[in-house]
């Protein structure tokens, strides 16, 4: 049997008194495009943190491209592209030395193809050598996008990665996001945009108060949309928690 791209088993996470992620299982295969739904402060990126090996969880374990990035956090993550939300790149390097940076930090050599390719296919060659610091903010999105898959790693996390880009940009990252979980590797989206995660993705789990809610293939659902599907387990979990709301089982607006 293959082994997952991606697995959990009861991650949890706690800051303080609140718990940001409360016995996650997940299983991701190779190849598959995988949409991480769920509403803001629903634990996506709590996830994505344990997952790469940036944060510790009080209980649980993984494994990510056949490695612990819990126990082994370098060796994981040269495995791994990391798309964060909010990311900036350094401020006082051009993009073109920010780019010779991260093949240093993983040991590559020879990247200008690479980078000449991304560059072209995010209209940003112009920009190469201009600083950071002077970058728009859909110039850095690209920057940062370009960084998580110079590499060609075998699992990528990317977090609102279509976050300011137009329209022919955004279209043309999606089809790369596509076509690169065709290929074999795995693309792990994570988004609270319900339209690009029904557009993009194979399968979609809900997150909600740090649990999985539901896995489902987004394009299996007959009539009924991904977003009446997400609407539903969000509003039915909060009702669990608190079943005297005077709004319970009341669907919200879209």
């Amino acid at each position: 049997m293959t082994e997952p791209a991606i697995a959990a088993d009861g991650l949890s996470v706690r800051y303080g008194g609140v718990t940001a992620l409360d016995d996650l299982d997940l299983s991701v295969p190779p190849g598959e495009l995988y949409g991480f739904l769920g509403p803001n402060g629903a634990g996506k990126s709590t996830t994505i943190n344990v997952l790469t090996g940036q944060l510790r969880p009080d209980a649980g374990t993984a494994r990510v491209a056949g490695v612990d990035p819990v126990a082994e956090p370098t060796r994981a993550r040269e495995r791994i592209g990391i798309l964060p939300e909010n990311g900036r790149p350094p401020s006082f390097l051009t993009v073109q030395e920010y780019f010779d940076f991260v093949a240093a930090a993983r040991g590559m050599d020879d990247i200008d193809a690479r980078v000449e390719q991304w560059a072209d296919r995010l209209a940003f060659s112009s920009k190469l050598d201009t600083l950071c610091t002077d970058l728009s903010q859909g110039e850095r999105q690209k920057t940062l996008i370009t960084q998580a898959f110079l590499h060609e790693p075998a699992v990528v996390f990317i977090d609102e990665p279509l976050t300011n880009l137009d329209p022919i940009i955004q279209e043309r990252a999606k089809q790369f996001f596509r076509a690169y979980a065709d290929e074999g590797n795995t693309v792990f989206l994570s988004t609270h945009f319900v339209a690009t995660a029904q557009e993009l993705c194979s399968r979609v789990g809900i997150l909600n108060r740090g649990r999985l809610l539901e896995e489902l293939d987004p394009r299996a659902l007959g009539e009924e949309t991904l977003l009446d599907r997400f609407f539903a387990a969000v509003d039915a979990d909060s009702v669990a928690v608190d079943p005297s709301r005077p709004d319970a089982g009341v669907t919200p607006e879209r």
